[in-house]
C-alpha cells in the first residue's frame, strides 16, 4: 500500500496490561517479585551445577544453558514492562522495538531447541542407559547447544528483516507490554503478506519441528518404562524425565499458541505471552530444584559451604 499523505510513526506507545493506577501498583509488585524470583532461581542453578562436580553431566549440562536462556528471556521483557507500570510515558522507538522483538525470537526460538535436545538426551538416558556416555559425548552436547543458539538467531533474524522493511504510518499503539512481532503487523500499512507467510511457516517449522521430536522422544521413554518389571525402576526412570516434561508443558502451551494465533489484541495473547516469557522462567529452576533429588542435594551441599551467621 502506498504510503500517500500518511506521516511515518518514528515510535510506539506500549498500552501495557492495564491503565487503572491502583491495578498497575499491583501488578508492579506482583511482577517485580516474579522477576526477582527469576534472577534468583536461575541464578542459583547455575552456580550449584557449576559448583557440584555431580552434576557436571550432558543432563545439566543443558539445564545450565537452559537457566542462562530464562534469564535472559525474562531480562528482555520485564525490566521494561516494570517501568512503564510506573511511567506515564510509555513511548519506545521503531528501532528499540524491533530490537526487542529480535531479542524475545532468539531467547524464546532457542529454548525450544533446547528443550527438543533435553528431550533427546532423556531418551538416551532411559532407553540406552549402557550408551548413554558414548551417545551424549561432550562434544555432541557442545554442538547441540550451538546448533540451538544459531538455529533460533537464524529464525530472529530472518522475521526482523522482514519487519524492517515495514512502514509503520497508521495507528502507533500497541495492545501489549513488549514489542512482539506479530503484535506490529496490525500497525503497518506496507504488504505485511510477506511477514505473516514468514512468521506462519517459520513458527510451524520451529514449533514444531522441535515438538515432534520431543513426542517421539517421549513416547519411546514411555514404551522403555512401562518395560520395566519393578515399580520402584519405573518410579525412577520417570521421576528422570518429570522435571523437563513439566517445563516442555509450561513452554509450548503458551510460546506456540501466542505465534499461532491471529493478532487482535485480546488479554488471551497477554495471557500467553505472561506466561511463556515471565511465568516460566520464573518456575523452571523451582521445578527443576524441588523434582530432582540431585540438584536438592547438591543445595544441601553448597549449604554447609557458606558462612553462617
Amino acid at each position: 500500500m502506498a504510503l500517500g499523505n500518511h506521516s511515518t510513526i518514528t515510535e510506539f506507545l506500549l498500552l501495557g496490561l492495564s491503565t487503572n493506577p491502583q491495578v498497575k501498583t499491583l501488578l508492579f509488585v506482583l511482577f517485580l517479585n516474579i522477576y526477582l524470583l527469576t534472577i534468583l532461581g536461575n541464578l542459583m542453578l547455575l552456580l550449584v551445577i557449576r559448583a557440584d562436580s555431580h552434576l557436571h553431566t550432558p543432563m545439566y549440562f543443558f539445564l545450565s544453558h537452559l537457566s542462562f536462556l530464562d534469564l535472559c528471556l525474562s531480562s528482555v521483557t520485564v525490566p521494561r514492562m516494570l517501568r512503564d507500570l510506573l511511567s506515564e510515558i510509555k513511548t519506545i522507538s521503531v528501532g528499540s522495538c524491533l530490537a526487542q522483538g529480535f531479542f524475545v525470537f532468539i531467547t524464546a526460538g532457542t529454548e525450544g531447541f533446547l528443550l527438543s535436545v533435553m528431550a533427546y538426551d532423556r531418551y538416551a538416558a532411559v532407553c540406552h542407559p549402557l550408551l548413554y556416555r558414548q551417545m551424549m559425548r561432550k562434544q555432541l552436547c557442545v554442538q547441540l547447544v550451538l546448533g540451538s543458539w544459531g538455529l533460533g538467531f537464524l529464525n530472529a533474524l530472518i522475521n526482523i528483516i522482514l519487519a524492517t522493511n515495514l512502514d509503520f504510518c497508521e495507528s502507533h499503539i500497541i495492545s501489549h507490554y513488549s514489542c512482539e512481532v506479530p503484535s506490529l503487523f496490525p500497525l503497518s500499512c506496507s504488504d505485511i503478506y510477506t511477514n505473516l507467510i514468514a512468521l506462519f511457516c517459520s513458527t510451524l517449522l520451529h514449533g514444531f519441528g522441535t515438538f515432534l521430536p520431543i513426542i517421539s522422544s517421549y513416547a519411546c521413554i514411555v514404551s522403555t518404562i512401562l518395560s520395566i518389571s519393578s515399580t520402584s525402576g519405573r518410579s525412577k526412570a520417570f521421576s528422570t524425565c518429570s522435571s523437563h516434561l513439566t517445563a516442555v508443558i509450561f513452554f509450548y502451551g503458551s510460546g506456540l499458541l501466542r505465534y499461532l494465533m491471529p493478532t487482535s489484541g485480546s488479554p488471551l495473547e497477554l495471557i500467553f505471552s505472561v506466561q511463556y516469557s515471565v511465568i516460566t522462567p520464573m518456575l523452571n529452576p523451582l521445578i527443576y530444584s524441588l523434582k530432582n533429588k540431585e540438584v536438592k542435594a547438591a543445595m544441601r551441599t553448597l549449604g554447609t559451604y557458606l558462612p553462617h551467621s
